[in-house]
């Protein structure tokens, strides 16, 4: 899975990076055959002089199916990032199961109506 990490307003560690590979890793491990790419986008908002805000962006690029998109914004990096790809892997998991529900028809069908078949081959 390729995953793209940018960060904005700060250095992103060696931690933090590994941090967000691992968790990416553990929420889209599954479905890794149906990700193209993953992005990443890290950034500190402030709030007041004092505080300010994390937030993790993290946009989950499918094959032939739209996007998934999340945000998270939190007081913590970390919890930001662990929270956001939770998130992430849980929508595609959900993306991916409505594809596949998606294609297939309801109902049953009788073989009988479609003629005999031979018990055996000749």
């Amino acid at each position: 899975m390729r995953i793209d990490i940018q960060s904005r307003n700060f250095t992103l560690s060696d931690a933090l990076h590994s941090h967000i590979r691992r968790r990416l890793n553990v929420a889209l491990g599954a479905t890794d055959f149906h990700i193209h790419q993953v992005l990443v986008h890290l950034s500190i908002i402030k709030r007041s002089q004092d505080s300010a805000d994390k937030r993790c962006h993290i946009q989950v690029v499918l094959t032939h199916l739209p996007d998934v998109i999340i945000k998270n914004t939190e007081s913590d990096m970390t919890t930001a990032i662990t929270s956001a790809a939770e998130r992430a892997g849980r929508a595609t998991n959900l993306r991916l199961a409505q594809q596949r529900t998606k294609g297939r028809k309801t109902g049953t069908f009788n073989l009988k109506s479609y003629g005999d078949f031979p018990n055996h081959l000749d």
